[in-house]
């Protein structure tokens, strides 16, 4: 196409106990006389994490960098700003994401793209599923699609298929399987690669997907290799538990036409499928809430028949009362199961289907989140389905996981009732509820989710781990959960000796892969934990998944996939790509589990070993910080303790209107004093209102210059003299001994006198929030050029402190450990966390780990922080 051929494309997958490895290998020429742009697009599951990706040009291999999504954002606009060649991830149709890269490639030049992604397969209706979107978008002389299986317990069944599969073609897929190993393979020629005998087009467009199923002689399989271990949990011949199930259906004006037809087409195939054991009902909601029964109905033949004409005269009118809706089949399970309707032993399930926003009755999606997680109660899944693209799914979503459900988008194409329908399949056979998978606590660390709410026929739990003996090689697990006749419980102790034995085809095995499956199962649910989470918990859970995405190398929605090929005369390295950024965030994570002994073991080694020894090979891998003061935000102070290389903080509680000083230097005659500002109304609900720096006050008495920055504007007074910017303006400003530089809508960078430097960072906030309202942060830089007099809230730290850690252990909180600090002669309780610095990103900002100090910073700064109170800005 357009001068380009692309000669060879391979897909080589190779699966191992579910965990898919797959490599895609293009190959493409330019047949042209000039140079040519050249496109590798691929389409990825969505549920896959990329690992690697790499173009060679003549010879000359460009390796792909994985990165914060930040700093790979900024290092392909400076990229894309140079001319050079550049790639991302971005979102494509309803299974996949798309990724794509393009490269001038000189006349009769060669380029190959090697794009590597990883995924676990999950087991639905009784098999494994991968599926690879094949779209070459020409003729390719050499296509070849490979597949490798491994499975310890033996491989059950195998089949491969493709939406473009002719019957010509269907020869062409070989597919064989033995005991443990599967074998599937596509090779068309060119000529079975065309639509017709003289087209040029490509008939290979669509997905070609693997199904198969492992043997099960045990409900369960346990593998451990090199300390980490994977448990699949999948009982059969299990009787079914009846379910009771309350469809709750938007039936507002917005749904009229062919979505409310396909949702009753939906419907009446599903009670075609309901169980005569389960138990039933409707409810609408449009303007107002209408249902069909009072009460759950048994699904007898005579009561299905009643509620098919129920179905099938459902219009759609008015507007959306979502929240009454939900809340009257809550109470509607509430009462069947306080009045014994049901029988105690079924699985409750809510399936709530809207194609908009609720705009009437309880409005507000948080206060909705609220009373719908009381009313359940952790008694029932709520099942949230989003039909088209007028939702706000991340409502949906985070009301079904705090409800142990999920959220699934309905897209309106001519298959919506199919989607459904399918929906409704995946979940309509619970076989357990309340299941639990137990294992020794003092042998087990960093475990992912292990209890789950229900188990459906045909899916399977897989559960992963690290030992905390990275030797160990046996591991017992007792397994608890209700099925419909009575309780189960089931204990299993299994070895490494099987796996072992088991894993002596090296050929099926990619690295560690038993680690990499752990490390991918707990960024998944990290990052699913983090839509329901707010606030610090959220900031902890960003933090671990950001950790692990980096440190596996995994391309997650915290991380972005950047390659870049560089200008010949361009050596420039991107600070991101530095392993200070890895060591930190690892750092982090290992600080955040609880109880964690070997790690805060591990950590302590790292950081005597760095602090004692500051080799050669230390400054190898971890380049020195800039160490600096600050405080931003609520407000929160850090101060750098460089010989240490690490930094305290500590926060001061203080009302709105408060100024507080916080430098004060008698020798140069610079001083900076912040007043304080709170929230546009007092939240009554909060002990502690929040209180940020709405107004710096930073004067030189020997330059005569006293400069006043608020949110919305920064005056400069020389004398009598005032010149005034709004944070609109891109400024440098030199004079008198000062230099200001105003960056539009974010910062502003002061030097004045002796050379010390201020950041004041701009906050902005959505100016209709009904809470909070803009405010400002101070950095110091510099500021060994002040005086060994200087003091204040800051001011006090610009001369070296030192410290001791003593006794860390874990504390109330399980992700934050606590310690003995020695400081000042003081011995203080101090708890390990993270504060933000938002020198360079005023919106996200990055997580700068510390010790922090507890009330007002008592025992570390000098006095009480009332001491610092004073009457004015100057």
């Amino acid at each position: 196409i357009n001068g380009i051929e692309i000669y060879s494309m391979k897909i080589d997958s190779k699966v191992t106990s579910r965990f898919a490895h797959n490599v895609i290998t293009s190959r493409a020429v330019n047949r042209g006389n000039v140079s040519k742009e050249v496109f590798f697009d691929v389409e990825l599951p969505k549920t896959a994490f990329i690992t690697n990706f790499s173009m060679t040009i003549d010879g000359v291999t460009y390796p792909g960098t994985i990165k914060e999504k930040e700093a790979a954002k900024k290092q392909y606009e400076k990229a894309v700003s140079r001319g050079q060649t550049a790639g991302l991830v971005k979102a494509s149709g309803r299974k996949t994401e798309k990724f794509t890269v393009s490269v001038n490639i000189k006349a009769a030049s060669k380029v190959t793209f090697e794009l590597t992604y990883e995924e676990l397969l999950k087991r639905q209706f009784g098999k494994y599923e991968m599926f690879i979107k094949v779209k070459p978008k020409q003729l390719v002389k050499d296509f070849e699609i490979e597949v490798d299986i491994f499975e310890p317990q033996g491989i059950a069944e195998l089949e491969a298929e493709g939406t473009f599969i002719t019957n010509e073609l269907q020869n062409t897929i070989k597919k064989t399987f033995s005991g443990k190993k599967g074998h599937i393979s596509f090779k068309p020629t060119l000529d079975q690669q065309r639509t017709c005998a003289n087209c040029s087009q490509s008939v290979l467009d669509g997905d070609f997907t693997v199904k198969y199923d492992v043997k099960r002689t045990t409900p369960d399989n346990l593998q451990i290799v090199n300390g980490y271990f994977v448990h699949f949990f999948a009982p059969t011949n299990l009787p079914k538990l009846s379910k009771n199930i309350i469809f709750v259906l938007d039936t507002s004006g917005s749904m009229y036409g062919r979505e409310i037809e396909q949702t009753k087409e939906a419907l009446l195939k599903i009670l075609d499928d309901i169980k005569e054991d389960d138990y039933f009902n409707f409810i609408l909601f449009d303007s107002d809430i209408s249902i069909w029964k009072e009460t759950l109905i048994k699904a007898t033949p005579e009561n299905l028949d009643e509620a098919r004409k129920f179905v099938r005269h459902i219009s759609a009118q008015g507007m959306t009362n979502l929240h009454g809706g939900l809340m009257r089949g809550i109470d509607i399970l509430n009462a069947a199961r306080e009045e014994n309707l049901v029988p105690k032993r079924s699985a409750s399930i809510i399936i709530m289907l809207t194609d908009g926003q609720p705009n009437v009755g309880v409005s507000n999606t948080h206060e909705i989140e609220k009373a719908v997680k009381k009313a359940i109660d952790g008694r029932y899944t709520l099942y949230n389905l989003g039909f088209g693209s007028g939702v706000d799914y991340g409502f949906l979503e985070r009301m079904a996981l705090e409800n142990k459900g999920l959220a699934r988008r309905i897209y309106p194409d001519s298959d919506a009732a199919l989607q459904l329908q399918g929906f409704y399949d995946e979940v309509s056979n619970p076989l357990l509820i309340d299941v639990e998978l137990n294992y020794p606590e003092n042998e087990i660390s960093d475990l992912t989710t292990n209890s789950f709410k229900h188990f459906y026929d045909g899916s399977e739990i897989v559960v992963a781990g690290r030992f905390v003996d990275s030797n160990q090689n046996h591991l017992s697990v007792d397994v608890r959960g209700e099925g419909a006749n009575d309780a189960l419980l089931y204990t299993t102790q299994q070895g490494a000796e099987q796996t072992a034995q088991a894993f002596q085809e090296q050929q099926y095995i990619f690295g560690e892969y038993i680690e990499r499956l752990w490390a991918y199962l707990t960024i998944e649910q990290l990052l699913e934990k983090r839509i329901t989470a707010t606030g610090e918990e959220k900031e902890n859970l960003t933090a671990q998944a950001l950790a692990l995405s980096l440190m596996y190398k995994f391309v997650t929605p915290l991380t972005s996939m950047v390659v870049t090929k560089p200008e010949e005369d361009d050596n420039e390295e991107g600070i991101a790509d530095k392993p200070t950024e890895v060591l930190n965030m690892y750092l982090k994570y290992l600080l955040s589990k609880p109880g964690m002994c070997v790690a805060y073991a591990k950590l302590f080694l790292i950081v005597k070993l760095i602090s004692s020894n500051p080799s050669p090979l230390y400054h190898t891998y971890v380049s020195q910080p800039t160490w600096y003061t600050s405080v931003d935000g609520d407000p929160h102070f850090i101060i750098s303790v460089p010989q240490k290389k690490d930094a305290i903080c500590f926060n001061i509680n203080e009302n709105p209107g408060m100024i507080l000083n916080l430098i004060n230097d008698p020798v140069t005659g610079i001083t900076v004093n912040g007043e304080l500002i709170g929230d546009k109304r007092v939240n009554s609900d909060a002990k502690i209102q929040n209180s940020y720096f709405g107004k710096l006050g930073i004067a030189n008495k020997h330059l005569d210059v006293k400069l006043t920055v608020t949110p919305e504007t920064i005056t400069i007074q020389n004398g009598d003299e005032k010149t005034g910017f709004t944070w609109l303006d891109s400024v440098t400003l030199q004079q008198a001994g000062l230099t200001l530089i105003i960056n539009r809508k974010k910062n502003l960078v002061l030097s004045m006198g002796s050379g010390i430097s201020f950041v004041v960072v701009l906050h902005q906030v959505w100016k209709k929030h009904p809470l909070h309202q803009d405010f400002l942060g101070l950095y110091t830089l510099k500021s060994d050029k002040l005086s060994e007099q200087t003091h204040g809230l800051l001011g006090q730290f610009f001369q070296p402190i030192d410290f001791t850690i003593l006794e860390v252990h874990p504390g109330s909180d399980p992700k934050k450990p606590d310690a003995t600090m020695i400081i000042k002669n003081n011995e203080l309780t101090v708890t390990r966390g993270w504060q933000k610095d938002y020198r360079r990103d005023p919106n996200h900002g990055v997580d700068i780990p510390c010790w922090f100090v507890h009330d007002n910073g008592a025992g570390l700064i000098d006095g009480v922080h009332t001491d610092y109170i004073v009457s004015s800005l100057f």
